[in-house]
């Protein structure tokens, strides 16, 4: 049912009618051409119907029309092409799932009019639109161009059979091999609307033959990667594209590999952890490449590894702060004796939280001695703000990749301890402890300081950058709370980013509460004792502090609770039962004898003798200067490993006394000093001494050797000298006063500038210690020595 016209505007006979109404079934993304047989398979019970009523025609003809939209269940007509084909069914089978498969043959072009009916089914007016074949040598040459194309098309393409290729060289009618072709390719549904509706054969071969032409370059350059590729692959790549083929094998019969489960896995992961965009970015990235890569490959593990990081960093968990300040102070006291200073900060962080919840938390450094409960403090405030605890020693840390990573270029390479600490602590805002951050070094491999500026300053944390992640993490919500036991080894710029909190020592009475307090129970818990079976007296916990221990803190005295514990858990493991009582005579005969004797009186006896107070890592220590006096030739010399500065003060003190001599009664000649050795000693020599704040102690020693009055054994001193006799200020004082009331000391001078220092320490600590405030080395003196006979 052929209609064409052999000349332009002179249209051919039509071999024979059509009917002027044809029912419609629209075409869901195919277009059926005339003179091709094509099987379709319906669904749509407006399309069963329609091929139930076509069925029982006589000519079973109807019109195959592409629908514009391909997902529409039901188009309505304008959502229908206008041209289609009119098709004759020949063939119908009903399917036991509810479908029918259907085979037609198409006939000829139709344009469609008016609808007549939708209801059941589409019924329009169609028009047959005949093609125009404009004789000539054109045409043929096209018609023969087209058949080359097309068998060079049949020889790259492999679903297409070779037989093709013979049907469309024995095809004589222009028309006709459009159609072969053009229902032969498999082209996007708009080019093939296209070609049916072009009605000049002409054009259509034109159009035709720059779609097959495209087709060939499109299939000859992926024969030559194919080509190239195949030719250049090595055993890895060979088993790479086998393990492709069988990815997709297994994805055809649903089955996975494992390569493919742990892809899965990961974007799984990937999607709880919800990581910000610019990290989401990166692991997309990551698991396409880690896709393409076999298993075996030696960049493999290193891509897992590090996406394995950056999905175990909890990106989006932020615990929420328990802003109770009651509770908080309460949980505070519970776990620490004292240190009120810290607690009011804390909760004043906590009241700031409250008003102004994105008020950013406060960097917090303790300095003080070892033992004073510096890094429980951390794990008790995190528990006062419902927030999780990670703590990170940087203790003797002189690599600076350990605080910001390692590149991943490197073997073995991983974040640094900041990102570990926020993954061990799965929350984005724990309370962070960096400890010992004043026992950082430097060597040729980085200064760690200089990366912990960027780590605790409040500007820059917010997109801090680890080397290994290479990506910003915002660290604005951790607390940071650093320790410290010196200040001086810390440098300026980071220290000037911390907010120093001093932690001094304890004195008797408090290491007492404390004790009885904490310790204690502690030890009575761990030695698994119950309390009517170890307990001591108020006397025998001081017998430990006096006689057994000398330090700032309280872990030697913990230590010693623990031996005593120990003692009588052996006791009442042989059934000879605990002690409830235990005074200072069973502390002594548990513990042995004393270790710590009072030497001030005993060294202070002699004259040259002077009791100096200072600062060390430890916290507030007493020391001894030693002076004598001897024959010589004028010679200054010092021992006890003291540092420059300290030989400096010492110079200067006998400076001073070899310029004040008749005014400080001293009964010499002119030419004495340039008889005479003068040898000042400060003891311990083991251990490394410096600073200016011994000026007076060594001047006072260097005076009472020269004049045989011996220094008052309840006094000790501290301050910085000059050669004109002033007494300058100096630092921690809070430390030395502690350090003279845990000695015994009654009477202590400062230098009066330092008065103000006083108020850190409580007032009761100062109730049986007299305090000489001195400006001048000659009210020190006075102080200090004896008086003559």
């Amino acid at each position: 049912m052929s209609t064409r016209t052999d000349e332009v505007g002179s249209p051919a006979p039509e071999t024979s009618g059509l009917p002027g109404t044809l029912p419609v079934l629209p075409t869901k993304g195919l277009v059926v051409f005339p003179q091709s047989v094509t099987p379709l398979v319906l669904g749509e019970e407006r399309s069963i119907r329609l091929i139930d009523d076509v069925m029982n025609r006589e000519d079973r003809v109807l019109a195959l029309v592409a629908a514009r939209d391909p997902e529409a269940e039901e188009p309505p007509p304008e959502d229908i092409y206008t041209v289609g084909t009119a098709a004759r069914v020949q063939r119908m089978v009903k399917v036991p799932d509810g479908t029918v498969r259907v085979l037609v043959e198409g006939l000829d072009r139709v344009s469609v009019g008016e609808y007549e009916e939708t209801e059941p089914f589409l019924v329009a007016r169609v028009e047959v639109l005949p093609d125009v074949v404009d004789a000539g040598t054109e045409i043929e040459a096209l018609a023969r161009n087209l058949q080359t194309i097309f068998g060079r098309v049949i020889e790259l393409v492999p679903y297409l059979p070779d037989e093709l290729h013979i049907a469309a060289a024995n095809v004589e009618d222009p028309a006709m091999l459009s159609y072969l072709i053009a229902s032969s390719l498999r082209l996007r549904l708009e080019e093939r609307q296209e070609l049916l509706e072009l009605t000049d054969v002409r054009e259509r071969l034109r159009r035709l033959t720059v779609i097959v032409n495209r087709e060939v370059e499109v299939l000859e350059l992926g024969a030559k990667i194919q080509s190239d590729v195949q030719s250049d692959m090595d055993k890895m790549q060979r088993e790479h594209f086998l393990r492709q083929q069988l990815r997709a094998i297994q994805e055809e019969l649903g089955e996975s590999d494992e390569g493919q489960a742990e892809i899965n896995e990961l974007r799984g992961r990937l999607d709880e952890v919800d990581p910000p965009a610019e990290a989401r970015e990166v692991v997309e990235r990551e698991l396409g490449r880690l896709e393409r890569l076999p298993s075996g490959a030696a960049e493999h593990s290193v891509i897992r590894t590090y996406i394995d990081w950056i999905l175990s960093i909890p990106w989006s968990v932020r615990t929420e702060d328990d802003l109770d300040l009651e509770r908080a102070r309460t949980i505070l006291d519970e776990d620490h004796y004292d240190i009120d200073k810290v607690k009011e900060r804390i909760v004043e962080h906590l009241a700031v939280a409250r008003l102004n919840p994105d008020a950013p938390a406060p960097i917090l450094c303790f300095s003080g001695p070892p033992g004073v409960g510096k890094t429980s403090l951390g794990q008790s405030i995190a528990r006062a703000l419902g927030r999780k605890f990670a703590r990170i020693s940087v203790g003797g840390v002189r690599d600076e990749s350990e605080i910001r990573g390692h590149r991943r270029t490197y073997v073995g390479a991983m974040p640094g301890t900041i990102v570990r600490a926020i993954r061990d602590a799965d929350a984005m805002n724990p309370v962070m402890m960096i400890d010992e951050i004043d026992k950082m070094g430097a060597d040729f491999r980085g200064d760690p300081s200089s990366a912990m500026l960027e780590v605790l300053d409040p500007a820059q944390n917010d997109s801090f950058r680890d080397h290994y992640l290479d990506m910003p993490l915002d660290l604005s919500s951790v607390l940071f709370i650093c320790t410290a036991n010196l200040l001086d080894t810390i440098p300026r710029p980071l220290l000037d980013r911390m907010e120093v909190i001093p932690l001094a020592g304890y004195i008797d009475e408090e290491k007492l509460h404390i004790a009885r307090r904490f310790l204690l129970p502690r030890q009575r818990e761990q030695a698994g004792l119950r309390e009517d079976q170890l307990d001591l007296t108020d006397d025998g916990i001081a017998t430990v502090i006096g006689e057994y221990t000398r330090e700032a803190g309280v872990r030697q005295l913990e230590r010693r609770l623990a031996a005593v514990a120990r003692k009588i858990a052996r006791r009442v493991a042989e059934g000879d039962g605990g002690d409830t009582a235990i005074g200072p005579d069973a502390v002594r005969e548990h513990l042995g004898p004393e270790r710590v004797h009072n030497e001030v009186k005993r060294r202070t006896e002699e004259a040259g003798v002077a009791t100096g107070l200072a600062v060390t890592g430890a916290g507030g220590e007493i020391l001894f200067v030693e002076a004598s006096v001897m024959p010589g030739t004028g010679r200054l010399q010092v021992t006890g490993q003291l540092g420059d500065v300290m030989k400096e003060s010492a110079q200067a003190a006998l400076s001073y006394v070899r310029a004040h001599a008749a005014e400080l009664g001293l009964d010499v000649g002119d030419d004495y000093f340039l008889q005479h050795d003068v040898h000042l000693h400060v003891p311990a020599g083991a251990v490394p001494k410096d600073g200016p704040s011994a000026g007076v102690t060594l001047t006072t020693a260097l005076v009472s050797a020269l004049t045989g009055r011996p220094v008052d054994c309840d006094v000790a001193m501290t301050g910085e000298i000059t050669l004109t006799g002033q007494v300058l200020p100096v630092g921690g004082v809070k430390e030395k006063v502690l350090a003279a009331r845990r000695a015994g000391i009654g009477t202590v001078i400062i230098p009066t500038l330092t008065q103000e220092q006083l108020a850190e320490v409580d007032e009761g600590l100062l109730t049986d210690l007299r305090v000489v405030p001195a400006d001048r080395l000659e009210q020190v003196l006075d102080a200090a020595l004896e008086k003559a006979g």
